[in-house]
């Protein structure tokens, strides 16, 4: 790997006929540490009426249980990619890993709503530290043949873990294991957290970038405080009403990240040892599918959220009924994600570009069916649109992080994954905000019945114009290959 100064030492994947297995278990390691990290993002929703009655938190203490995790995990993500660039992809992501097993551990053990939410931001800043060396253990690892697969699945388990979070998260409360209520949504984490370090010791590769110097403590500051800003007043600006400073918070946000970016430049000039390789945006390739994945994060913040509510809201599901829909996206996504894994090398960009306007199209119908139907669908009728629906978002999330992150230069792995993690979570943030916009200024909270099919119906149109965005986006995507 010399072409391009990134240093990989590992003898597993450098033993002959062993080559093949220790790739697989390496591919499943890191795949499973970037499910818990998807999981543990939504886990919570469906538990959270046991843990307000188990530990006494206000409403305003379950918004932090959820939110503590999501914001600690966005602001650490740029650094955390820099972090395995510089001292080593896999020791950050065992140290990630261990950490994120502990405060599981502390999660599940917390007597009231104040430890949940230390705990909750300790995994946070943990996953900020394990997730952006999965994609970057995947591309130094796999050669350009194996790494589509890879990233497809990457993909994969992304989308599916925050699909599936919250029927897990409702199952296991329900299910009451040993008595423990809620708790097993953080417990389920020890044994595969201590199965990852005890496989990850074994059989990742350490790689780093051996140009990288030192560490940037003023760009850790001003990319955090700036992503803060924004990440904050959206997370939490709904349930105030969206005061005026909310918005002076997001202003006030981009004015840092200005001065995070006039920084970096200069820090380049001075030592050449950025936080953010700058240089990464200069490919059309690179700024598009980041352009992509913060428009797919925001889809989803969207999209499921209110649907949710018009399942249970709107036609009066129960949630076992609710999650049959949860399934049937989540069997569409594999299905899209394993017909884009199969074709991605041959048709690039057209793979993802045809999923979104699947889902799109599926959309525009689906629109039409619950304006026919009213509040009388029944479970069957009401799900089985999401078969289609989660196909073509399949097609987009598996070969999305491979289309934007597979020409770029191996030393400069960690930080491209920290950024593409960013905009994912940046997406989400911005997507849940606009359902209070989108959604909820229709309805007030409780509402039942017609206004709320109503208010999905009227959000529908914003999720299929941004799959529409995405469409366009992706003409920016690498081409095909045109190798049979």
């Amino acid at each position: 790997m010399s072409h391009d100064t990134d240093q990989t030492t590992s003898s597993p994947l450098r033993a002959g006929s062993t080559a093949g297995r220790a790739r697989a278990i390496t591919l499943a390691v890191v795949l499973t540490a970037e499910l818990m990290n998807a999981l543990d993002g939504s886990v919570v929703y469906t538990a959270l009426p046991s843990i307000a009655a188990d530990t006494g938190a206000t409403t305003a203490a379950l918004q932090w249980i959820d939110a503590a995790y999501v914001l600690t995990f966005a602001l650490g993500l740029i650094t955390g990619g820099r972090l395995g660039d510089l001292y080593g992809r896999r020791r950050i992501f065992l140290a990630g890993t261990a950490v994120f097993t502990l405060s599981s551990l502390l999660c599940g053990m917390a007597s009231g709503p104040d430890l949940l939410i230390a705990a909750r931001v300790l995994q946070g800043a943990a996953a900020a530290a394990m997730v952006p060396q999965v994609l970057a253990t995947l591309h130094v690892t796999f050669d350009e043949g194996s790494r589509a697969k890879a990233f497809g699945l990457y993909g994969t388990v992304m989308s599916l873990g925050s699909v599936i979070g919250p029927v897990l998260g409702g199952v296991l409360t329900q299910a009451d294991l040993f008595g423990l209520g809620w708790r097993p949504i953080f417990l389920i984490n020890l044994p595969i957290g201590i199965a990852a370090v005890i496989l990850g010791r074994r059989f990742l590769p350490e790689s780093h970038d051996r140009t990288a110097r030192r560490l940037d403590p003023l760009g850790m500051f001003l990319s955090a405080l700036g992503l803060l800003l924004i990440t904050l007043p959206l997370t939490t600006g709904g349930e105030h009403g969206w005061p005026l400073w909310t918005f002076a918070m997001m202003v006030a946000g981009l004015l840092v990240l200005t001065v995070f970016l006039v920084q970096q430049k200069t820090k380049m000039r001075k030592d050449g040892s950025p936080l953010v390789v700058l240089s990464l945006f200069t490919g059309r390739t690179f700024s598009a599918g980041l352009a992509t994945q913060l428009a797919f994060g925001l889809l989803s913040g969207v999209f499921f959220l209110s649907w949710v509510l018009f399942m249970q809201n709107g036609l009066g599901l129960t949630p076992g009924q609710a999650a049959v829909g949860f399934v049937a996206a989540s069997l569409g996504e594999m299905g899209g994600a394993w017909l884009a894994m199969s074709l991605v090398a041959r048709y690039g960009r057209a793979v993802p570009r045809a999923g979104a306007l699947l889902a799109a199209a599926t959309l525009v119908g689906y629109h039409h069916l619950i304006t026919a139907q009213g509040t009388g669908m029944g479970t069957a009728l009401a799900a089985a649109p999401m078969l289609a629906v989660g196909f073509g978002l399949g097609m987009i999330g598996a070969p999305l992080a491979d289309l934007t992150l597979g020409k770029v230069a191996h030393r400069h792995a960690g930080s491209a994954s920290g950024l593409f993690n960013t905009a994912t979570q940046l997406g989400i943030a911005l997507g849940t905000a606009l359902t209070t916009v989108i959604f909820f200024t229709h309805i007030s909270a409780g509402t039942r019945g017609p206004a709320v099919s109503t208010a999905f119906t009227d959000s529908l149109w914003y999720v299929i114009g941004t799959l529409i965005t995405m469409w366009a986006l992706m003409l920016l995507l690498p081409k095909p290959t045109r190798t049979s």
